[in-house]
């Protein structure tokens, strides 16, 4: 029994030392297991660094653009009101132009009526004092023949001053010109009402076109004394009717890619067919025109300066009747050509071609310069399209797309030999 229970109490002793034994042991374990850790190579991972102050830069920008480019009621209703401001304001100018072409339709049917007028009372006037100083060269004395030759000269004298008025104003130019107002300002009517069809118009449209309108009062004015236009100028000068800012343009030293000349219908090979058209346009047409005009304006000035005179001659003529042997013949003969001048001059309205010589000029002048100033545009976007452009100037000069090619490659070829080009680019004019 004894020895039982020495065994009973020493069980729990060696239970006890088993188990300090056994933490001891973990405890050994956990130190060498960190012991090991702390030996390990370190490894290190490269974590991509964000710029944070950067990203937030962006998303500030972005946020201030979407903030900014959304319009507020207030803008919506200024752009609305503005645009309503430039429509009234071009229904405004299309019913000034419209009153423009009633103004000149009227105008010029006035003067084609006093070329007619006066053409035929001058002559009138002019061939009765001729028979007058006929009768008294015949048979006429004593008071008889003074009232024949006073009536006479009295008579040429008025046919003398009514041709200086009459070549001073030129009534057949005047009408020309009201005629060429006519039909630009009916030109500009239609672009406006197409500019109302097609959308709205903005202030820069407006502004287009009023100077537009003053350009043409200018170039055509309607009042004779302090506004109209030298009927003898010293030198034959196309009239500008269009502005003189319409075709300013932005030039550019630098050259064109290749690329960027296929956009907005444009290529090397249209802007080279241009230059050709220009050039033809400018060595041939303008040329020819401007030589026909001051050939025209040649004679319109003798035949302005006969006509008067020869009245005057005959003036004296008349009244020399009966004193002088020849005097009867001076003014018979003198009255004679007076009334053949005057026939020639207002009857074949030599006026009126020098007129439509200056105005053919000037298209050619405007065609030129409109081509100039698309080919001078840097900026390919913002001329206008190749292809609509290729087809304005083709019906301009009256001919179909390949007709103008084939114009602009027989001037090349023209040029590369050295020889003068022996066509015309218009076939209207």
């Amino acid at each position: 029994m004894a020895s039982l229970k020495a065994s009973t109490l020493l069980l729990p002793s060696s239970s006890s030392s088993s188990s300090s034994s056994w933490s001891s042991y973990c405890c050994s374990m956990k130190l060498n297991a960190a012991i090991h850790a702390s030996k390990l190579p370190k490894v290190r991972f490269s974590v991509p660094k964000i710029e944070t102050r950067k990203l937030v830069d962006e998303m500030n920008t972005k946020n201030i653009n979407v903030l900014t480019s959304t319009p507020t009621a207030n803008d919506v209703e200024s752009r609305n009101s503005n645009t309503l401001a430039a429509t009234q304001l071009i229904y405004a100018i299309l019913e000034a132009v419209a009153d423009r072409v009633e103004m000149h339709t009227n105008v010029g049917q006035q003067r084609d009526n006093w070329n007619t007028l006066l053409l035929n009372s001058i002559n009138m006037i002019t061939l009765t004092a001729a028979a007058m100083v006929g009768a008294a060269a015949i048979g006429g004395s004593g008071m008889p023949l003074l009232a024949l030759k006073l009536s006479a000269t009295l008579l040429y004298a008025a046919a003398s001053g009514m041709l200086l008025v009459m070549n001073k104003i030129q009534p057949s130019q005047l009408a020309e010109e009201q005629r060429n107002a006519t039909r630009f300002f009916k030109q500009l009517r239609s672009q406006i009402q197409t500019m109302l069809a097609l959308g709205t118009p903005t202030q820069e449209d407006v502004e287009d076109v009023m100077e537009r309108v003053l350009a043409l009062d200018k170039a055509y004015p309607l009042p004779l004394l302090g506004a109209m236009l030298d009927k003898f100028p010293a030198k034959f000068e196309p009239t500008a009717w269009w502005p003189s800012h319409q075709l300013i343009i932005q030039k550019g030293n630098e050259s064109h890619e290749g690329k960027q000349l296929e956009t907005n219908g444009w290529s090397e090979e249209l802007e080279a067919e241009m230059r050709e058209i220009m050039e033809v346009v400018e060595s041939k047409d303008s040329e020819d025109y401007e030589r026909l005009g001051n050939l025209v304006l040649k004679i319109n000035k003798i035949l302005a300066i006969s006509g008067p005179l020869l009245t005057g001659i005959a003036a004296v003529g008349s009244a020399c009747v009966g004193n002088v042997a020849w005097a009867a013949v001076v003014a018979l003969n003198a009255g004679a050509l007076a009334t053949i001048v005057n026939t020639i001059q207002h009857g074949g309205q030599v006026g009126m071609v020098f007129e439509m010589y200056r105005n053919a000029g000037s298209f050619f002048r405007l065609l030129k310069e409109t081509i100039e100033a698309a080919l001078e545009e840097k900026y390919l976007e913002r001329r206008e399209n190749g292809e609509l452009f290729e087809t304005k100037v083709t019906l301009q000069l009256g001919r179909s797309l390949s007709q103008l090619r084939d114009l602009a490659r027989k001037s090349a070829s023209f040029r590369n030999d050295g020889t003068a080009m022996d066509e015309f680019a218009s076939k209207l004019f």
